[in-house]
This record gives structure tokens, sequence and C-alpha cells, in this order.
């Protein structure tokens, strides 16, 4: 079985990064019987936890000190192999930057497991001066499903984004839809959906993976009355933007943490998905194909005919080397279709001379209506 990728340049970028990080045993995942714990201290995954089967977005409440406000802009999980990506966003009142510089936020990478919860709750702790939401990215375009609201698991209605699936799905369609447009897209609607709201923002900053100086022309272009920053490891430039990555980052790790497989969720039996008899373990690690602990789960996980369970990054190329390895080989045309499947692969017949862009769009010339 063989799965092509779009995003090998964003992959190797983090795969790189994270072979600096090395996993210290003091930032270890909590044991499972801490896990509900843990969990029930993070308000922007649903409680109990259940298989994220679709993308959804998570506001605190508005703050209500008076504007404007700076916000900032970071992800968690755009490298890993396995879980979702989030996207989160943190704004206070400009009057009130000089308070937040006290309050510790950093990089959410340079910090560990404990730091970063902690910081959640001082992020969460002053509703009146600091807000935050995410944007969890599942791996399959969803349909509509509901937003999470402070004190409720389902509410209102933002919906579909980015889980494994969708950000496999949306690189692997034609056209494809890389990382960065991905990224894009939910940080301008995390930063519409609070305008709707009523904030009035006069700064935003971003931390930036990709180049920065055409991104921050489209942001100024989407929002010409704000001053628009976006620079690459802003999140320890700005302790905004630092705030925005301890709110992705603890999110995301709270999901990795208590994973329920999809695949074996039922009858809403939250034990029976969490591991078991198909010997998906839930020692995953970071996630990032650097880490041993994700290598072992990668190499331990694969089921020959299907492949892995919806947790992992169908389009990465960890995976589909790992299939190639492991899986057993398909081959999808029927028989007596081999010369259809020649024709396309080859480029002849109807296809021949024409440009990519008209084969991806699937666009045809017509001579009558």
């Amino acid at each position: 079985m063989s799965l092509s990728t779009t995003e090998y340049n964003a992959e190797s970028q983090e795969s790189q990064a994270s072979t600096l990080l090395d996993f210290p045993a003091d930032d270890a995942q909590p044991q499972t019987e801490n896990i509900a714990s843990v969990l029930a201290s993070v308000p922007s995954v649903p409680h109990p936890i259940t298989p994220l089967q679709h993308s959804y977005t998570y506001h605190s409440p508005t703050p209500t000190a008076p504007g404007p406000y700076i916000l900032g802009v970071d992800e968690a999980g755009r490298g890993p192999v396995l879980g979702p990506m989030v996207y989160g966003v943190a704004y206070c009142p400009v009057a009130w930057e000089e308070e937040l510089e006290a309050l510790g936020f950093a990089d959410s990478k340079t910090l560990n497991h404990g730091a970063r919860t902690g910081l959640l709750d001082v992020l969460s702790g002053r509703p009146d001066q600091l807000g935050w939401s995410v944007r969890v990215l599942a791996y399959v375009p969803s349909p509509p499903c509901p937003s999470l609201k402070p004190n409720s698991a389902q509410s209102e209605s933002e919906s579909d984004g980015y889980s494994p699936q969708d950000i496999s799905a949306n690189m692997l369609r034609r056209p494809p839809q890389n990382l960065n447009e991905q990224s894009r897209e939910a940080t301008t609607l995390l930063i519409n959906a609070l305008l709707s709201r009523g904030l009035k923002i006069s700064a935003i900053y971003v931390d930036a993976l990709g180049p920065s100086v055409p991104y921050q022309a489209y942001l100024s272009s989407l929002y010409p009355t704000m001053d628009i920053t976006v620079t690459p490891k802003a999140d320890s430039k700005y302790k905004i933007v630092g705030a925005a990555s301890i709110a992705a980052k603890v999110t995301r790790d709270a999901w990795i943490e208590g994973w329920v497989f999809e695949e074996e969720y039922l009858d809403g039996d939250l034990e029976g998905g969490r591991g078991g008899k198909k010997g998906w373990t839930e020692n995953l690690g970071s996630g990032y194909p650097s880490d041993p602990k994700t290598q072992a789960w990668l190499r331990d996980s694969v089921e020959p005919t299907f492949g892995y369970p919806s947790l992992a990054r169908f389009s990465w190329g960890t995976v589909r080397v790992a299939l190639d390895k492991a899986a057993h080989k398909v081959e999808w045309i029927d028989d007596g279709e081999k010369t259809l499947v020649n024709a396309f692969q080859t480029a002849t017949g109807h296809d021949k001379g024409r440009r990519a862009v008209a084969r991806d769009l699937a666009i045809h010339s017509v001579d009558s209506l």
C-alpha cells in the first residue's frame, strides 16, 4: 500500500526541529489513572473525552476590560505524525500588556508539562483581562459540529477544521491544500470569530514557520486597521504569543494523553477505546517522528490490511514509509482496466498536453451546451 504526500518540506522541517528535543522523563505523559483528572483541568477538550471525529473551536469567556486589544497566534502539532494540529490565540487589553509580562508566558516548547498546565490556569484565571481560543484540527472534511463553550461540553455552532484526517485529506485532495494554507484558514477563522463577538483588536502578532513577508502582507490586506507582525520565534519575543502557544500546546497534549480510538469506541464505552483488543497502546510518545516512543508505536501498531487508526496522519511520509514496509501491497485496479489506468498514469489520451491545473481541477472544454 502506497500513500503519496504533498507536504514533505513542512514535515521535514518539523522533524529536524524535533530532533533538538530529548523528550525528558519529567515531561512524561500522566499515568492512565490520572488522565481523567488531567483532562478535567483543560476546558478546551470535551468531558468525558470521546473520539475526535470532527474539528471544532473553543472560546474562553470574552474579557470585560475595555479595548483595544493585542492578540497573539501560535500553533501546536504541525510536525507530529500522530494526533491533531491545534491553533491558539490569546488576547488582552493594550493597557494590560505590562502586567502580562510578569505572568511567565513563554514558548511552550521550552517548558515542561506541569509548567504549561499551570500557565493555562493563569491564562484562564483572569477572565476580566485575558481571553483565549483554540481551533482543534481533526483529518477528514467534516460536517457542521458544535463548538465548545465555557463550562459546557457542546454548544453554539462553529465547525469543521483539521484533525489528523482533515489535514491528510486536504493535503491529498485535488487541488491539494498544504499545511500553510490550512494554518492560514484556521488563523483567520479564529480572528474573525473574535471580531464578530465585538472584540476591538489593534495589533496581531503571529508566530511564523514559513515565509513571513507574504503572510504578513496577506493578513494586512484582510485587517488593514490593525498592526500585523508575522515573525519566526514570536512565541519567545512576545508574551501574548507565548500565551497562545500555551493554549494550543496544552490542548493538543490533552487530546494525545486522553486519546480514544474511534475504531474501538462502541456504544459509548470509553474504556473500549483506550487501547486493547487491536493492540493500540496508550504509550504514544509526543507524536513527533523522532521520538523513540512514537517510533515504537508506529512499528507495533500497523494492521497489515487496514494500516493505522485515525490517530495517524496518513499523508505523512513517515506513515507512507511504514506502510510500504509492513502493510500488504494493494493494486487498486479491476481486471481489464489496466489499459485505462496506464493512460492516466502516462498522461496519454485526453490528458496529454494539458496543464496540471486543468487536470487537478477537472476542467474540460465543451463545444455545445
